[in-house]
């Protein structure tokens, strides 16, 4: 009899430890990958509410703006830059169109800014494409998990 001990004894000996081994680092990989996209889904979440939130500032300003007749202090066109540059700049941050449709929103406001009131075109086209990005980004967080 040699002392030299099989390799197949071994494996069965520490067969519990290598199991346990593989089970370990299986599951350290996936909670790494769980958690990974938990953050990325938390920070999409959290940018498309503040898109959202400036969305609605923006449609704030133009309903003062036009319905109420006030250019020169709520309804002033000028301060909802703040608002569409927000929007832009946010929704280069999220996944699908919302990123499309943000460059479009600062392209439509860039052009009509000066027009709007009340039922014409500029006011048309700006309300449409405020209502596209808020579209894409309710799309946007259904498709999260």
């Amino acid at each position: 009899m040699s002392n030299r001990v099989r390799f197949r004894d071994q494996l069965q000996r520490n067969a519990v430890a290598l199991i346990s081994l593989v089970i370990a680092i299986s599951s350290l990989g996936y909670n790494t990958w769980r958690n990974e996209a938990s953050e990325y889904n938390r920070n999409q979440r959290l940018i498309s509410i503040e898109v959202l939130r400036n969305v609605g500032q923006l449609q704030q300003v133009i309903f003062h703006n036009v319905w109420e007749m006030d250019a020169e202090d709520k309804g002033n066109p000028r301060t909802a830059w703040v608002y569409v540059l927000a929007i832009r700049d946010l929704s280069q941050l999220l996944d699908g169109a919302v990123s499309t449709s943000g460059d479009e929103l600062w392209k439509v406001w860039d052009n009509e800014w000066d027009e709007l009131g009340p039922g014409n075109e500029s006011y048309e086209r700006v309300t449409s494409a405020l209502g596209t990005v808020r579209e894409d980004t309710h799309a946007l967080l259904r498709s999260l998990d």
